[in-house]
Formats: structure tokens, C-alpha cells, sequence
């Protein structure tokens, strides 16, 4: 059997031979969503399955695509209350692989990615106890103490919006395709207006619903994709879930997906009543971290839009991408209606 692109035979013989439990042939299917890291299901000649994460080919931002940390986050999670896929190795080896990649336990749930799934799948109870356990999953993951699980340095404890500003712009400014100006000016506003951060915790950094994997009940039986983990302000977790988040009572946002206007989802609000409860923080700042939210998935899906314009996931019809312009346009006129810039 053919290996896909990504995979390649030094990769499969060390997967045999370092994965406790894996028996040839294996059989490797892409999994579908994400723009970034490339996710493999791989199944065991005994029904066995696992998931490996490598980096992206072709154009790589520096200092991304880090799977040497993103292993190290999920085992240090795995005692904790987080629900996290279990890890099942990690390479570093260069002859088998220029870069690393690690393997995860196959975790057997749901992953909702439009409406028409979650009303199949989950039902209006379901939707329901998915929002509750979305909302107390992300409480768990901002309750863990980073110095106790061993992450107290996986990145400076305060400053977090600061440094996360000029991260994801200097990203843009790397990369820019076209002119943005009002990314920039949505920038300067943040960058003036920023709140006194509130303790330190571990951010996830794209928190939200497709990035769960959850039971038939809705329950979140693992958290996925900590790529962009670090340390500092948990409310901005909050921010970005509220931004990819759409119940059934909201307003259109600026990320187009419509898996949480299912029956049974709940609304912004509720989800920010619930965490507030949950955790015990002050929400007063919450419209800033939900504008900051926004120009952040502007900059993240124009990183998409220039990696895909260089061909780094294959070739793509230019139809295809439009989409991807309009959602970046979109995201930065909510974040500067937020800000009072229009």
C-alpha cells in the first residue's frame, strides 16, 4: 500500500518498532481539517489505532510547527483533570526524519464541524452538554499550575497579550500578500488599551469546539491540536472560543461555521456565565479579549491564506482561497467595531 504524502518508509519501519503494540501492515489515512501540522489516523493489522502529528511540508514559519513541544504539553496534561489523547512516542531522529513528529493513542469520539452533524450526532441534549463541557474543560485547563506539571517554562509568565501581539504581527509582516492596513491599525488600538493581567495559566491558544473530541453524550473526551500552547492570560482562551462561537440565539460571526447553532448549543453569553462561575474570574475585560480574539483569527487564517497561495499543501484552484480573504476581511472590521475604529 501506497504511503501518503508526509509519510515516508523510514517513518513507518521506526512506527513499528518504537510504538508499543503496533503490528504491520499499518494502514494510513490523512485526517481531514486543520491547515497547518498534518494529522494521520494509522491503523494496526489487529484493529489497534494511533494518530501521528508531523510538521507541515514545504514553507514553514520559524519557530512554529514545534512537535517536540506539543508532545511535551499532552504528557504533562495527562495526569491532570485536562482530557488529553494519551502519547504513544515521540521521533527526533534525523535519519528518519529531518524533523520530529509523535504518536498518540487513538481517542474513539466525535469531531463537530457543522450543524447537520451535531443534530445527528449529538441531538439537543447532546449540544447542550457539549457547551457545559467545552466551557469546564477550558476552567480545567486554566486551574492546571504549570510549575506542578512540570511547564513552568514554557514561556514567560506575564505579559502574554503584549508578546502575543507582536507574535501573530510579525507573522503577518513576514508574510503579507496584500495590504492590510486596518490589521494594523486594529493592532495599535490593542497594543494601547491592554488590561493588567490576572495570574498566569496555561493557554491553549485556539480553543474551540472542532478542536475537541467528544463523546456521543458531549462530553470532551480529549483536547486537540496544542500547537500554539504557551503560558499567560486564560482570558484570552475565552475570548477566541467566543469568536469562533456562534449559538443558536447569536448574532452571525465573523468565522464561518455553523456547528454551534444547533439546536441545544448554547449562546456567547451563557458560555461566558459559565466559565465566569466555573473558574471564578472577572469577565469585566471580556470585550477586549473577544477583539483581540478576532484580529488574532485574522492573522492566523491570513497565515493559511499565504501558505496556500505558495502551494505549501499542494495546488490549489484560486477559487478556493477567496473564502479565506473574506473571513480575514471579516474578522478585522468585528474586531474594529469593537474598538470604536468603525
Amino acid at each position: 500500500m501506497a504511503l501518503p504524502d508526509g509519510i515516508t518508509e523510514p517513518m513507518e519501519q521506526w512506527f513499528l518498532s518504537r510504538v508499543a503494540g503496533a503490528r504491520a501492515p499499518l494502514a494510513w489515512t490523512r485526517i481531514a481539517g486543520g491547515h497547518s501540522n498534518l494529522t494521520f489516523r494509522v491503523d494496526g493489522a489487529d484493529g489497534r489505532a494511533w494518530v501521528l502529528r508531523r510538521p507541515p511540508l514545504g514553507h514553514r514559519l520559524a519557530g512554529a510547527h514545534d512537535m517536540e513541544r506539543e508532545h511535551r504539553i499532552i504528557a504533562a496534561l495527562a495526569p491532570t483533570a485536562v482530557p488529553v489523547a494519551p502519547v504513544a512516542g515521540l521521533c527526533t531522529d534525523t535519519e528518519v526524519d529531518e524533523l520530529p513528529f509523535y504518536v498518540m493513542e487513538h481517542v474513539d469520539g466525535l469531531v463537530i464541524r457543522d450543524a447537520e452533524s451535531a443534530v445527528q450526532l449529538l441531538g439537543p441534549e447532546g449540544c447542550r452538554h457539549a457547551s457545559e463541557s467545552i466551557v469546564d474543560t477550558l476552567a480545567a485547563i486554566h486551574a492546571v499550575d504549570p510549575v506542578a506539571v512540570g511547564l513552568g517554562d514554557l514561556g514567560r509568565h506575564e505579559g502574554y497579550i503584549a508578546r502575543q501581539l507582536r507574535r501573530w504581527h510579525g507573522n503577518i509582516a513576514a508574510q503579507r500578500t496584500r495590504d492590510l492596513p486596518l490589521l494594523d491599525r486594529v493592532h495599535d488600538a490593542l497594543a494601547a488599551a491592554i488590561p493588567e493581567q490576572r495570574g498566569v495559566a496555561v493557554v491553549h491558544g485556539d480553543y474551540r469546539l472542532d478542536n475537541c473530541m467528544l463523546a456521543p453524550d458531549g462530553t470532551v473526551l480529549a483536547v486537540l491540536d496544542w500547537e500554539i500552547c504557551t503560558l499567560g492570560d486564560p482570558l484570552a482562551d475565552v475570548g477566541l472560543l467566543l469568536t469562533y462561537w456562534t449559538g443558536p440565539g447569536d448574532d452571525g460571526g465573523a468565522w464561518a461555521n455553523s456547528a454551534c447553532t444547533a439546536p441545544g448549543f448554547m449562546d456567547r453569553a451563557d458560555l461566558a456565565a459559565r466559565y465566569a462561575e466555573r473558574s471564578g474570574r472577572d469577565l469585566a475585560a471580556l470585550d477586549y479579549y473577544v477583539a483581540f480574539a478576532h484580529w488574532k483569527l485574522a492573522c492566523i487564517i491570513e497565515g493559511v491564506y499565504a501558505r496556500y497561495l505558495g502551494g505549501a499543501l499542494g495546488d490549489r484552484d484560486p477559487a478556493e482561497l477567496a473564502p479565506f480573504a473574506a473571513q480575514v476581511d471579516a474578522a478585522l472590521s468585528r474586531a474594529a467595531r469593537m474598538l470604536s475604529l468603525a
